[in-house]
């Protein structure tokens, strides 16, 4: 999509998960890096693999080149970037034969938009020989230079005490209406935000997601994510969302699933352990990036946003952005849920480390109180294991509510 990148050029920007990216090469013979269309995954690999030999697959030469002979992409080099690597499914059994028969072993960075076709390839042709990670939009931490978040991982820390204090305000309206993706960084108004989204929504619908799979109508495609878009941070229930779209269950259902396979949505699975009697386990969806949902659902400008009933699953589905970035950065992984009672009583996210758990209350406030943690309270009745409860809101203070719950502002957990 070289046709709608940012129009003002911008200095590279190291990644957070640059770290882990270079241990899972050095350990694994093929390193697989996903995430959505302009989260900067070349830019990265460009930068920190210089050493690596550099192919893209939406150079429909070097395509066809891999379709003939494919060994031929490597003939000479044993350090091997493909990007785009989903658009030949084929390729990935040549590779495992390069990297089993080998004489001098082989490295490959496979990259690609496309995230559970991608990954499906690697398990059936590369188990044992692969890791993937998932690259996300640029998060508040990472656009500041940030490479640690210590203050994340002092969360985790029981004997941890944070001073109660005022801090710097970060409004995150302007979050909401510009997003995370990195060519929107340079972004001299709000008019170029909104020019870059569309041309993103017209490129992806018109190229990228037909070739993944049939779109029978853009109309009716367009349909589903505005009301997927409308629904961020919510349940997800596939049959509201046909009912609104006018578009059938099966149609609806197909278009859902290839948002995820292009990693524009993501689905929080309902955390459970067998502990409660009665919860709700349906997932909820997210956006990955929430300027895009915010766009989709038809609002552009601060007066509408802020007016919206949705505000708060928005800023929810910021939040969720970087707790899934810092869950993403750990090793292993952490495991990202949500937790909600068929009474009512929900915690927006509960991150799980082995035998460790946070549980995080996402409220749109500037001056949250302790009547706002009644939810986390019960969560960690209920689950003993939580190291703490953080009441995450869009002010300007720390402090505790609770011996066991503090209350942060939205952009201090990534720094």
């Amino acid at each position: 999509m070289k046709e709608i990148i940012s129009y003002v050029e911008i200095k590279y920007i190291k990644r957070r998960i640059t770290s882990k990216l270079r241990g899972i090469v050095e350990q694994f013979p093929v390193t697989v890096l996903t995430g959505a269309r302009q989260v900067g995954k070349s830019t990265l690999l460009k930068h920190e693999f210089p050493e690596f030999t550099y192919l893209t697959f939406d150079d429909f030469g070097v395509r066809e080149q891999a379709r003939l002979d494919p060994q031929s992409l490597w003939a000479g080099t044993d350090r091997l970037i493909i990007d785009e690597a989903q658009k030949l499914p084929e390729i990935f059994n040549a590779i495992k034969l390069a990297v089993d028969s080998s004489a001098r072993p082989k490295k490959f960075i496979l990259s690609g938009s496309a995230n559970l076709l991608l990954m499906r390839n690697v398990t059936e042709s590369l188990a044992g020989r692969a890791l993937y990670v998932e690259l996300l939009p640029m998060t508040y931490g990472e656009e500041h230079g940030v490479l640690e978040a210590g203050n994340f991982a002092n969360l985790w820390r029981a004997d941890h005490r944070e001073q109660e204090r005022t801090v710097t305000a970060v409004d995150p309206l302007l979050f909401l209406m510009r997003g995370f993706m990195p060519p929107l960084l340079a972004a001299a108004g709000h008019g170029e935000v909104l020019n870059w989204l569309e041309g993103y929504v017209r490129t992806y619908l018109e190229r990228d997601l037909r070739e993944l799979s049939q779109v029978d109508s853009l109309v009716d495609f367009r349909k589903v994510m505005q009301g997927l878009a409308l629904r961020t941070g919510n349940i997800l229930n596939q049959a509201d969302v046909a009912k609104d779209s006018a578009v059938s269950h099966p149609t609806t259902h197909r278009y859902i699933k290839l948002l995820e396979v292009s990693n524009i949505i993501e689905r929080v699975p309902a955390f459970s352990v067998n502990r409660s009697k009665r919860l709700v386990k349906s997932p909820k969806v997210f956006y990955v990036d929430p300027a895009l949902a915010v766009f989709l659902s038809g609002y552009y400008d601060a007066e509408s946003i802020t007016r919206s009933r949705e505000l708060g699953h928005y800023f929810e589905t910021t939040v969720y952005l970087h707790l899934r970035a810092l869950c993403e950065g750990m090793t292993p992984r952490a495991g990202l849920h949500y937790w909600r009672t068929v009474s009512g009583r929900e915690v927006d996210f509960v991150i799980e480390h082995g035998r460790k758990l946070l549980a995080f209350e996402v409220k749109y406030s500037a001056n949250p109180t302790a009547f706002d943690i009644k939810s986390l309270l019960q969560f960690i009745e209920e689950y003993p294991e939580t190291v703490r409860g953080v009441l995450v809101h869009s002010g300007d203070s720390i402090k505790w509510l609770h011996s066991k719950v503090i209350a942060v502002p939205w952009w201090w957990l990534d720094m």
